[in-house]
């Protein structure tokens, strides 16, 4: 949505050289339309394709000038104050001629100081200009506005067949519109269109199609992933510390309307013994919320170019505020914050611009961040403050093994009741979740190549071969649990 106030105040305090990143090439037309009709000025617009052209009336003295130096040498010499609107003009930029020519333009050093406005999905401009520009953000629609394109779409779906109601489930509704926060009109109802022209109703599980939907034209860098298999918590055994708290602050996350004088849920850190249940009590912390879940890969963060790296962090913590409610998920995020000095500075400033990020955004972004090495965390990201809360996930006590057996068992299709689980449970004393699983799994390979059933000595048997890690690595994990003792919350 383009404001034609918000454009209107922001040419006439004098701002020489704005930027509007969009795509929506009509929108903003209409928007300057009524600009100039306030302004009083003319409204000129160019593309390498169709040249120059007067939009606010038929001009047919105005030159074709397809070439780019060639508009700029007429934006040089018009002798009225106007407005130029330049489509995908970035690239001319990069000719000397160009850049300098554009300067005295918007300088004043021509017949009048114009206003240009630079147009395209992602505008650069060289350093030469930096000091010129304004950035205009469109303003994103609202609930209502979403509300009323989506019944919009519905009496458009009527109209085209035969006056047929579009079926609407309230509760699908409100989660629909609160999801599509953070895109534009166009793109919101390219998605409500799609959604309500493949079966005539609006459900449930159009919910979910359009958090997909909606990650797909936000997400484009390969930093951020959108993860659309959750795990419910009635899947992870254990953690009933951390179940119990998400529970706690469900509510107040989703509807993002916390009480007076208790501050929304922001995150938590998620340390412990490899293997123990992290990624998947992050997983399961989405479908606690009942939000999509987000992955960042801070490998791919990474570039070789100056400044590229930040930027892609910038982006990324941008998309996510931009698909709010949601959960963004840092696995190991100790391999992509272990400062160095060794790389210019770089991983120092990726952490300061996700600390600031952490203490300043305003969306409602939960970050769940896994670790298994504390001591290579810096510091000032432990401090408090910085999480809700630090949690430990610790080997599986009994209980928690007990419920592992029941959980990979039943995924397997297999009834638990037959099996000794007490027995089980002593013998894997020791043994992580994810090792549980992998002796499971190895004593189905056992009867599978008996040509027998599993029974209680297969698993038996693939627990007594397995060496856990707190047998292979024991002086790490104990020291990791002593650390977190007296340090951390037990998630369990």
């Amino acid at each position: 949505m383009f404001d034609a106030h918000d454009l209107a105040v922001l040419v006439r305090s004098g701002a020489p050289l704005i930027i509007i990143d969009t795509h929506e090439e009509g929108p903003l037309e209409e928007a300057l339309r009524r600009v100039v009709g306030e302004l009083f000025r003319p409204l000129f617009r160019w593309s390498i394709t169709d040249g120059l052209a007067r939009l606010d009336l038929d001009d047919e003295a105005v030159p074709p000038c397809n070439d780019s130096s060639h508009a700029l040498e007429y934006l040089h010499r018009f002798e009225q104050r106007a407005l130029w609107l330049l489509y995908d003009f970035g690239p001319y930029l990069r000719y000397a001629s160009n850049l300098r020519r554009l300067r005295e333009v918007v300088l004043g050093q021509g017949r009048e100081r114009q206003s240009v406005l630079l147009v395209g999905a992602k505008v650069e401009v060289p350093d030469e200009l930096a000091d010129l520009v304004t950035r205009f953000e469109m303003r994103l629609p609202d609930e209502a506005a979403l509300s009323r394109l989506l019944r919009e779409e519905a009496f458009a779906y009527s109209r085209e067949h035969g006056g047929r109601r579009v079926e609407v489930d309230s509760t699908a509704q409100r989660a629909l519109v609160r999801h599509l926060l953070g895109l534009s009109l166009v793109d919101a109802r390219r998605i409500i269109r799609q959604l309500v022209h493949e079966d005539g109703r609006i459900g449930p599980d159009d919910v979910g199609a359009a958090q997909q939907a909606k990650f797909k034209l936000l997400g484009r860098d390969g930093v951020l992933h959108f993860e659309p298999e959750t795990v419910a918590f009635e899947e992870v055994a254990g953690l009933s510390q951390l179940k119990r708290w998400i529970s706690q602050r469900r509510v107040v996350f989703v509807e993002d309307r916390a009480p007076k004088g208790l501050d929304p849920p922001r995150g938590v850190l998620l340390l412990g013994v490899q293997g123990c249940g992290k990624s998947l009590a992050a997983k399961a912390v989405a479908s606690g919320f009942g939000v999509p879940l987000l992955r960042l890969d801070f490998g791919a963060i990474y570039n070789k170019y100056h400044g590229e790296t930040e930027r892609n962090l910038r982006d990324a913590l941008k998309t996510a505020e931009a698909m709010a409610p949601c959960v963004l998920w840092c696995d190991e995020i100790e391999k992509g914050l272990a400062t160095s000095n060794s790389d210019d500075g770089v991983s120092r400033r990726v952490l300061g611009s996700l600390l600031t990020w952490m203490s300043e955004r305003k969306r409602p972004v939960f970050l769940v961040a896994t670790a298994n090495d504390v001591s290579q965390l810096p510091p000032e990201f432990l401090r408090k403050g910085r999480f809700d809360e630090i949690f430990f996930v610790d080997l599986p006590g009994a209980e928690a093994r007990g419920e592992a057996f029941r959980i990979h068992l039943q995924r397997r299709e297999l009834r638990p009741e037959p099996f000794d689980l007490p027995a089980l449970v002593e013998a894997s004393e020791g043994f992580s979740g994810a090792e549980i699983e992998q002796a499971v799994v190895s004593a189905l390979y056992e009867a599978h190549g008996e040509s027998r059933p599993l029974d209680q000595a297969h698993l038996l048997g693939a627990l007594s071969a397995t060496r856990p890690l707190s047998v292979l690595m024991a002086e790490k994990v104990q020291a990791l649990r002593a650390w977190a003792r007296e340090r951390c919350v037990p998630a369990d």
